[in-house]
């Protein structure tokens, strides 16, 4: 088992981390990583959330095994802000025609995707019109994880009836991380020299323990001997259940040792509160 998160050493706070990356303009989100991963020194690192090369913003990098909670992110939200280039002049109830495009939408990947070009739905959670200058509109768009913002500006450019395509686009947030404590890839460097000079604080501050990537999940705490059974591959039963967040049937939890050292990703699938059974069915082992 590890130990704490706040007691780990350097090394194991690198082997079990996340860096909540400020991404810059050009290279893309796996060349960052890959950057990333050969800087600290570590054997993998993985980007949440793939941003297209000229795409800025937050990009949260896992280290180590720490690369396992890519599914956490499959379940956040996502905000950005956008330059939305009309191709005329915004009309007078541009308001009211962005209000139509929150809730569920249709989209469809654009051509030049990983993914399966299949008709999906998407929830846009809000979309905020923040300012209009000449022919832009600077927008804040908050939606699922998976939604193409250059697929929504293109349609909103024909709901407006003017045509429009998306220009600049930075991503402010993915949960749970936000641009209030974004590092940058010098930030990384010189922080990483620093600790090779002897203050550590600066890594410690840009490396934060993995544990925050799962911060929003519903927590499960189970016992230390059922968390070493985890780490052989058995999943959570009952019995060693200590305490359970409330969550629905099939929700993805986070199962920690008593001392918030994280064991496991799962699906809930039974009563914690039960005297027997199956709780958790294991996803990702964490130790």
């Amino acid at each position: 088992m590890r130990d704490p998160p706040g007691d780990r050493s350097l090394d194991d706070r690198l082997a079990f981390g996340v860096v909540n990356l400020d991404k810059p303009p050009g290279p893309s989100a796996h060349q960052v990583a890959g950057w990333v991963r050969d800087m600290a020194g570590v054997d993998r690192a993985a980007h949440a959330g793939t941003l297209d090369p000229k795409v800025t913003g937050c990009l949260p990098i896992t280290l180590g095994d720490a690369t396992r909670l890519a599914p956490v992110f499959l379940e956040g939200r996502k905000e950005y802000v956008a330059v939305l280039e009309l191709h005329g002049r915004p009309p007078a109830d541009m308001t009211d025609v962005l209000a139509e495009f929150e809730g569920e939408l249709y989209q469809k990947p654009p051509r030049k995707s990983a993914v399966s070009r299949r008709l999906r739905t998407r929830r846009v959670h809000s979309l905020d019109l923040l300012e209009t200058r000449d022919r832009q509109a600077l927008l804040r768009i908050e939606c699922a994880s998976g939604t193409y913002i250059r697929k929504l500006c293109h349609d909103l450019g024909l709901a407006l009836g003017t045509g429009a395509h998306m220009g600049d686009l930075r991503r402010t947030a993915t949960d749970p991380f936000d641009d209030r404590d974004l590092v940058t890839l010098q930030d990384l460097a010189d922080a990483l020299a620093f600790a090779e000079e002897g203050d550590e604080a600066p890594l410690r501050e840009a490396v934060t323990p993995a544990e925050r990537v799962l911060k929003d999940l519903p927590a499960v705490t189970v016992a230390p001997s059922a968390a070493e059974q985890v780490a052989t591959g058995a999943p959570v039963y009952a019995p060693g259940v200590l305490e359970a967040d409330d969550a629905p049937a099939d929700a993805l939890v986070a199962c920690f040792t008593p001392d918030g050292s994280a064991v496991c990703l799962g699906r809930l699938v039974g009563d914690p509160d039960a005297e027997s059974g199956l709780v958790v069915d294991l996803e990702r082992v964490l130790v």
